[in-house]
């Protein structure tokens, strides 16, 4: 039996990954290649902030993102491991050829446990843990589906391909259709559920934050490099039960990379993407401090129809609760309905789950799901779709 062999017949037995991130030590009992979705009941055992807030110690001999850079593609598509942490995220919003619609998710993060390559004495050995996130949401039947796979970055079970936008973790992938990286073809599955899409590039890439530096904290180095392909055209094939649906819609991919992000005091994100009639986009990620208030590095990014990027700063879009959602397994309380203001773009959003049960339940517990726009653009009537991140309101 080969060792690639060995490691896949070992997916019935459990091991412990003791792995390292932000200071805070997480016990995950994971198979290999991949872990099976946390028990009902069961809260996650990984803190968002605390992954991304990091510990300096820790941090040490790893590169921090510190100024602007120009970003390079297709290199900058695969992975940068002098960083201690990235992901590749994907979501989006499907409708079936019948009419049945859904949202997506997969995404893709690398986690270092060392700043140097270790030695290879064993082709077991490897510094790197990948961690990837599988959702869909079938609107119609209000089921969320969730699932999470964790390997370490040897024996040809998960890793990223320097260079280009290739990843895998078994057999969960995103594969280029062409050098540049772009189309890009998703294939997860995970019981009777799956996905088999094909991604367009759409809008050009955008840099988010000071030409791609997203300054996260007021410490030096804290934050990341960030840019976002924020207008995919997407077609494919979901399944749910068993039953394929053809499907097309749109699709957006984030990408970031950092050494650590957040300052002690910032305890979570709200995190949109969102996707209007009028052709553009708007992201935005408020930073909530433990007082509650709204961090000052909080921003984001309005998309215009061709392409052209305009920076907001936390004091440009105001966010009002309308409603709220309680999970059903823990009792956290997370933001349902809002309403997003953006007067520097006349711009009056209200955003609204597509199922209001979209939470994971993962080794890091967070709300993320398809939401629906309506609003207005300088007065005009304007809709929409996207997507909604939630964290730090299920820690602790």
């Amino acid at each position: 039996m080969t060792e690639r062999r060995l490691a896949r017949s070992l997916t019935a037995k459990a091991v412990l990954i003791a792995v390292l991130i932000g200071g805070t030590a997480l016990a995950l009992w994971a198979t290999l290649p991949h872990q099976p979705r946390a028990e009902e009941g069961t809260t996650g055992t990984m803190s968002a902030s605390a992954a991304l807030r990091g510990d300096p110690a820790a941090n040490e001999g790893y590169a921090r993102a510190r100024t602007p850079r120009p970003f390079r593609f297709p290199a900058d598509h695969g992975p940068h491991p002098e960083f201690r942490t990235e992901w590749w995220y994907f979501t989006g919003n499907l409708d079936g050829a019948e009419g049945r619609p859904f949202g997506y998710q997969l995404t893709f993060f690398r986690i270092a446990q060392s700043p140097k390559p270790v030695s290879l004495d064993s082709s077991w050995r490897a510094n790197t843990l990948y961690m990837a996130h599988f959702t869909v949401s079938d609107i119609a039947e209000g089921a969320f589906h969730d699932h999470e796979r964790l390997s370490r970055g040897a024996m040809g079970l998960a890793g990223a391909e320097p260079g280009t936008l290739h990843l895998w973790l078994d057999d969960w992938s995103a594969t280029p259709a062409a050098p540049e990286g772009l189309p890009v073809r998703l294939r997860a599955a995970q019981g009777e559920v799956a996905i088999d899409l094909r991604l367009a590039r759409g809008k050009p890439p955008v840099p988010q934050g000071d030409r791609g530096l997203s300054q996260k904290g007021a410490e030096p180095g804290n934050a990341s490099y960030y840019y976002s392909l924020t207008r995919m055209p997407t077609e494919g094939v979901v399944t749910v039960g068993g039953e394929r649906f053809t499907v097309s819609g749109l699709s957006w991919m984030d990408r970031e990379w950092s050494t650590s992000a957040l300052g002690p005091d910032q305890i979570g994100w709200d995190w949109y993407a969102l996707q209007l009639s009028n052709g553009q986009e708007l992201m935005f990620y408020r930073l909530r401090r433990r007082d509650g208030s709204t961090d000052p590095h909080s921003a984001g990014t309005i998309v215009l129809r061709d392409g052209t990027p305009v920076a907001l700063a936390a004091g440009e879009v105001v966010i009002d609760t309308l409603s709220t959602w309680v999970s059903p397994r823990g009792g956290h309380r997370y933001p349902a309905r809002t309403r997003l203001r953006v007067p520097k773009a006349d711009l009056e959003l209200e955003v609204t789950p597509r199922l209001p049960d979209q939470e994971l339940e993962v080794s890091v517990r967070y709300w993320e799901g398809a939401v629906e726009v309506r609003g207005t653009g300088r007065g005009v009537p304007v809709s929409g779709r996207g997507y909604l991140e939630l964290t730090g309101y299920a820690d602790g």
